[in-house]
């Protein structure tokens, strides 16, 4: 029987979205319509470049925006401008994006959702099915660093039915002002500063950042009895708390013989999973991510009481008993 996958979130890119809203924590008493659902498969649109309503205040990249009310009727064509040009990666179809948004409603400035004030950026997949049409082709071709102002009529945001909960009727053009802060594909690696690797008894991680799978060399030693994490590349994001979600590249080896059980890296993918999930999961793996900065490659040794003890997968390399080695690159959080 084919197990189910480890990191149980893993997404084949160009067919699964990174399911996102907000920051990953649920709040019932706050409407939300992060733009992660689209209504239907539709013809691309014609993309104009207006009209749109002016940013008002909050006008740097990063900055919580003051959209004004949309003027006359907006346009049955989806309307783009790119208030600020970035110089970073151009964003392609089927990539995973990280950007802060506002969205609101074209006639009545209502302000429907944004992301500035949770101070965490949105990650979704740029496919279809995945993030509203309007985005997906507002966006591929952008570069990181760009914020982006966008009219997207309902054809190309949620359709006829519209979002109840967010007060969006299907009537309603949608205006978002999106800031394109980081891109990934299935080539993405960490980034860090190389941390020197001197502790013989235990894996040695390769350092490449071209997208491919990293060397884990297992030691002949006895694998350490506690878990073990620490930084093969150290970035400079932000600390890893325990609720968030993160996006990454991982390969996963057991330590008695160094045979790979599982890994992003060649699949033309890339995982996604809740720390607080993988609780229920692989427990090492999301303490010893727990703390550590995105940007970073983590070494991360998971003694068997916190990983599948006497109960692994069916019809896999990890046995009973078995010590399980990953190697993580995170690079993003929600």
């Amino acid at each position: 029987m084919r197990r189910r996958s480890l990191l149980f979130a893993a997404v084949p890119a160009g067919l699964v979205t990174l399911a996102g809203c907000g920051d990953g924590k649920s709040d019932s008493s706050k409407a939300s319509a992060s733009p992660s659902g689209s209504a239907s498969s539709v013809p691309p649109p014609k993309i104009v470049e207006g009209p749109l309503p002016a940013i008002t205040a909050g006008q740097k990249f990063g900055e919580k925006p003051t959209v004004a009310k949309g003027s006359g009727e907006p346009s049955k064509d989806l309307a783009v401008k790119t208030v600020i040009a970035g110089g970073g990666r151009t964003v392609a179809e089927n990539d995973f994006v990280q950007a802060h948004y506002l969205g609101q409603i074209w006639n009545s400035a209502k302000v429907f959702d944004n992301s500035y004030d949770r101070k965490s950026a949105l990650v979704l997949q740029l496919a279809e099915g995945g993030v509203i049409d309007g985005w997906r082709y507002a966006l591929t071709g952008k570069k990181t660093g760009s914020r982006v102002l966008m009219a997207v009529p309902p054809t190309w945001g949620y359709g006829a039915s519209g979002n109840a909960q967010a007060g969006i009727k299907g009537t309603d053009t949608l205006v978002f002002v999106v800031d394109l802060v980081d891109a990934f594909n299935s080539k993405s690696s960490a980034r860090g500063k190389e941390v020197p690797q001197t502790d013989a008894a235990l894996p040695k991680v390769g350092t490449n950042t071209d997208g491919n799978a990293p060397s884990v060399d297992i030691p002949k030693s006895a694998a350490p009895g506690k878990l073990v994490s620490a930084y093969v590349l150290e970035g400079d994001g932000a600390a890893l708390k325990a609720d968030q979600t993160i996006l990454c590249q991982f390969r996963g080896v057991v330590w008695d013989g160094g045979k790979t059980f599982e890994q992003t890296y060649g699949s033309g993918r890339l995982s996604q999973f809740s720390l607080q999930q993988m609780q229920q999961v692989v427990k090492g793996l999301s303490q010893g991510l727990t703390g550590k900065k995105v940007g970073s490659r983590v070494l991360v040794v998971v003694p068997p009481d916190l990983a599948y003890g006497d109960t692994p997968p069916s019809g896999d390399v990890i046995k009973k008993g078995s010590t399980l080695v990953f190697s993580v690159d995170i690079l993003a959080a929600m």
